[in-house]
């Protein structure tokens, strides 16, 4: 029997609760309906705990706090004061950081190597944007004026953000929309996803630990079509940041027209990930591997369609096939594990209705698509998946599945991969791996996406940010841009 590792003291504390409250101005509350939703422990598919199921008048609330402390004390906080509470929020998340990796293990199923290992970067996002609260600048410039006038542009917060974000990462997530705002000057009120919320209320927690105003980050936790629709489409809410399907995305765009917003939106993706004849495989294959079956698949810029030089096909398609099969699945807490299940019931059945309908349209399965042997009953779990003689128009090649399944699909000269690869409708990430600088850079050029990797996967720096085009969206995260994007200008003419 496989022995799980325990929960700490203060994450055991926390995941006893039988119910989780809204944060609203710096305190925890009901919904104002009394109602709240199932949250599901992916490990074993037994209920971990309840959330409040916020509505409308939750939101409502929570933005007229947001708006209140922005236009309150906070807004008398100097840059350096931010920098300072970032600079705590470092120290304070380093020190309870065991406590949060096991929260979110247990609340989305990811595996506790992998929460415990996004340690350094969850604390190296933080001091990012720390360093950019005190790095917004405006700018004096030459004018064609008569007279004499003094040009020169002024930087502000835009206001209430709303962040919206998903269950496939919540721990890191979150802070590509806190650590922005925190740094500009905006206040937060948070929809996170009803699957994995845990987290998130936690981190909130923890910041008004430290000193965090009320009203300055406010968690409004429920259902995307009650409490994330209200959210983005509601008259107070300056710029909504938002992470999930492009179907979702398409909605929200809609509802910002009500006053204007300001959005970045990351949605899905069908990234490609092209291996040239002259790779080395040794380093591709995982690379490659582990560029779609990383968090179970859950991973927006995943490089679910790998393309590979017909003159190695057969090979790379066993050699996935057999590096799908070394993978340890299994419990969240077992140490190891290295990959956990999906995040929830409804996430698995369509992974494996995906797995399912590919053969049909004669895709050869050279690998995983059941459950593991020996996984807990209860939890959804899938073996990572390796389908080959896949061509670019099957389902599977061309709707995102979210899950850890690859699509291998042959091509013979690099502008055929190149073409391949800008056929669908997604441009959010992808790679090439080549041992020719000339070919992988003719690639990187050529592939109409947000970020591109070479000769590895899925590598992500806050200072140098990613970002999408096409249907995956657009506003980049990270770099200096991001921060920016939470800022307004204003342009000011002085006469003398």
């Amino acid at each position: 029997m496989t022995k799980l590792e325990p929960l700490n003291s203060a994450a055991a504390a926390f995941l006893s609760r039988v119910e989780h409250g809204l944060l609203i101005d710096g305190r925890e509350t009901p919904a104002l309906s009394g109602q709240s939703i199932d949250s599901f422990d992916p490990s074993t598919g037994q209920v971990l705990t309840r959330l409040a199921a916020g509505g409308p008048e939750d939101v409502d609330r929570a933005v007229a706090a947001a708006r209140a402390a922005f236009e309150g004390s906070w807004s008398r906080w100097t840059p350096y004061q931010r920098q300072l509470l970032l600079i705590r929020a470092h120290d304070h998340l380093s020190a309870h950081y065991e406590e949060l990796a096991q929260i979110e293990s247990a609340d989305m199923g990811a595996p506790i190597s992998r929460t415990r290992a996004m340690k350094n970067a969850v604390l190296q996002m933080i001091l990012f944007f720390a360093s950019q609260a005190v790095n917004v600048t405006g700018e004096t410039m030459q004018n064609s004026l008569a007279g004499n006038v003094t040009t020169l542009t002024l930087k502000s917060p835009v206001g209430v953000v709303g962040g919206i974000i998903p269950w496939n990462g919540p721990l890191i997530s979150q802070w590509w929309i806190l650590g922005a705002a925190l740094a500009a000057g905006c206040t937060v009120v948070m929809k996170p996803a009803e699957d994995a919320s845990l987290s998130v209320l936690r981190v909130v927690q923890m910041l008004h630990e430290i000193g965090l105003p009320d009203g300055v980050v406010n968690v409004v936790t429920g259902t995307g079509a009650v409490a994330g629709a209200r959210l983005a489409a509601h008259p107070d809410v300056d710029r909504v940041a938002f992470t999930g399907s492009t179907a979702t995305g398409r909605r929200i765009i809609e509802a910002s027209a009500v006053n204007m917003k300001r959005l970045q939106l990351e949605l899905g993706g069908k990234s490609p990930d092209i291996i040239l004849a002259d790779a080395d495989l040794d380093k591709a294959v995982p690379g490659a591997a582990m560029g779609v079956f990383t968090n179970s698949g859950q991973v927006c810029f995943a490089g679910s369609r790998v393309f590979v030089h017909r003159s190695i096909v057969q090979e790379v398609t066993e050699r996935l096939a057999a590096h799908a099969a070394g993978i340890a699945v299994g419990h969240a807490f077992d140490s190891t594990s290295q990959l956990g299940p999906l995040v929830s019931r409804a996430q698995l059945e369509r992974v494996m209705h995906y797995i399912g309908i590919a053969p049909a349209e004669g895709a050869q399965l050279a690998g995983g698509g059941n459950r593991p042997e020996g996984s807990p009953a209860g939890g959804y779990y899938v073996r990572p998946t390796v389908f080959g003689n896949v061509h670019n128009d099957m389902t599977i090649a061309r709707e995102e599945i979210f899950g850890p399944v690859i699509s291998v699909i042959p091509f013979d000269t690099v502008e055929e991969a190149i073409q391949l690869g800008n056929r669908t409708e997604y441009g959010l990430g992808g790679a090439v791996w080549s041992r020719n600088i000339d070919s992988a850079l003719q690639v990187v050029k050529s592939i109409r996406t947000g970020t591109m990797w070479v000769n590895c996967y899925g590598l992500i720096d806050p200072m140098v940010g990613f970002g999408g085009v096409k249907n995956s969206g657009y506003g980049i995260k990270g770099s200096r841009a991001h921060v920016e994007a939470y800022l307004a200008t204003k342009s000011v003419y002085i006469s003398s």
